[in-house]
């Protein structure tokens, strides 16, 4: 399937700008069931300077700089997508990862292949997961026990996210502590993603933030309106022998077509879509929208 996928950043100041320095993480990735076939980052105004490069995780990062007076900043990523679940479902389906028991991961972990190596990063503390609580642990203990499957374990920690957690906007923001959203029983999908994190990490297994998007579905008969489409975050547990497997606590489900990935981190902090420093006074206003639908072969 192709998506056609548009992720427009407005910022309006009341005062104005003298001179702005942004990075930008909002290109999707190409991997085993998706494939990146267009890509188009529009900035305006015009930046004095751009360079494009990869971090250290692997993802596309825009650095750019307007050294210019404005008023208004709109940052706006086009891209043309195509996913094949079905791809991956055939390996999803095999017994290599639903078999292994974390006591066996463990131990497969206690290596120093190249891969391994790379995959202990995953475990230590981020900026956004460090120290992770007993509350937090205690919650995980409840899925994973040493001789169940990782599989089994996460999904079943996916599914308990989903029904324990409540949805809430208004509760917290992109600092608000693990602690506090675990205490809270609430959140959004960065909050739900990180708490998945923290709980997988403290059973002694590597687990990543995953940034992307997700196609909301309009209701029977209803036309999709522009813009109701979000940014999104789930995350991702590594199973030694067989690799990641993404969970979205969220929405209950390992992630299918509807889902588009962006970047990998250890939490938040390391992928923010947009994020920047400015030299101005007063306040300003945000606005984010995203959309993506079936590509019809327009222009």
């Amino acid at each position: 399937m192709v998506f056609s996928l548009i992720h427009k950043t407005s910022y309006k100041y009341d005062s104005i700008i003298t001179y702005c320095h942004n990075l930008v993480i909002v290109k999707p990735k190409t991997f085993l069931g998706q494939e990146l076939l267009d890509y188009r980052l529009e900035i305006s105004p015009e930046p004095t300077v751009l360079s494009e490069k990869e971090d250290f995780f692997g993802n596309t990062v825009v650095h750019f700089s307007i050294e210019k007076q404005h008023k208004e900043l709109v940052v706006t990523a086009k891209s043309k997508v195509e996913r094949a679940f079905e791809v991956q479902k055939n390996i999803l389906n095999s017994d290599i990862h639903k078999a292994l028991t974390l006591n066996e991961a463990k131990e497969k972990l206690n290596t120093l292949s190249p891969e391994i190596i790379e995959v202990k990063q995953f475990l230590l503390n981020s900026t956004f997961i460090k120290n992770i609580s007993p509350a937090i642990k205690a919650y995980a203990e409840v899925s994973f026990k040493k001789d169940r499957s990782i599989f089994e374990a996460t999904n079943e920690l996916m599914k308990r996210i989903f029904t324990d957690f409540k949805f809430d906007p208004d509760f917290s923001t992109v600092s608000t502590p693990i602690d506090a959203v675990m205490k809270a029983r609430k959140g959004v999908c960065q909050d739900f993603a990180q708490i998945g994190i923290a709980c997988v990490r403290s059973m002694g297994i590597p687990a990543r933030y995953v940034s992307g998007y997700i196609e909301t579905l309009p209701p029977p008969g209803k036309e999709k309106l522009v813009g109701t489409d979000a940014s999104h975050a789930w995350f991702s547990v590594y199973i030694p022998g067989f690799g990641w497997v993404d969970f979205d606590p969220t929405n209950d489900q390992i992630p299918k077509n509807q889902h588009i990935t962006t970047s990998y981190g250890r939490d938040y902090y390391d992928v923010p879509p947009l994020k920047g420093v400015i030299y101005g006074s007063g306040k300003n206003t945000m606005d984010v929208s995203v959309d993506i639908r079936p590509y019809n072969g327009a222009k």
